[in-house]
């Protein structure tokens, strides 16, 4: 056993270098997922829930698009830093209603603020969990991913809007000052 630690704290020093890389802490959170998935797959077996044959294309859109808008929310919204304030600092606001925030602690804690403040990271686990809902709660799933995919183009028409606001008073700007 003390070899086989020894082996694996050479690893980490080759492999981090002179960063700070939480290895340890993201095997605790890839352990994590993978017995999150393990226990939903075999819970869905008990319960007889059976696979579709396939996703349609209607479907894998409603998904992306929810997995996109939910990953942002969890990830990056003001109202849901309280989900993020264990694992990380409040840096400054990142403009349309987002904050950038930085990852605090060690081991865990480090890995688990990495997974919680990057919209891509949590997208693995947001879209399986939606995918799983999908499959065991497919009506309340799709009215959930409705409603994410709802908000994700409002927000869309939203900086559109601004956008169109923006350059209409530099329009204005540009004709006054001619």
């Amino acid at each position: 056993m003390v070899g086989l630690k020894i082996a694996l704290r050479r690893v980490q020093d080759i492999y981090a270098g002179n960063a700070d890389r939480p290895l340890r802490g993201y095997v605790v959170v890839l352990g994590t997922y993978l017995s999150l998935a393990t226990l939903l797959a075999a819970g869905g077996r008990a319960f007889g829930v059976r696979l579709p044959e396939r996703f349609g294309v209607g479907d894998t859109v409603l998904l992306s698009v929810a997995t996109h808008k939910a990953s942002r929310l969890l990830s990056k919204d003001a109202v849901t830093s309280p989900l993020r304030a264990p694992f990380a600092r409040y840096e400054e606001p990142a403009g349309m209603a987002e904050l950038n925030e930085s990852v605090r602690g060690h081991g865990a804690q480090h890995a688990l603020g990495e997974m919680l403040t990057c919209p891509f990271c949590l997208s693995v686990w947001t879209a399986t969990a939606l995918g799983t809902g999908f499959v065991t709660a497919p009506r309340a799933t799709r009215l959930v991913s409705t409603v994410l995919t709802a908000v994700a183009a409002s927000d869309m028409l939203q900086l559109g809007y601004d956008g169109g606001k923006q350059l209409l008073e530099r329009t204005a700007r540009q004709a006054k000052d001619d």
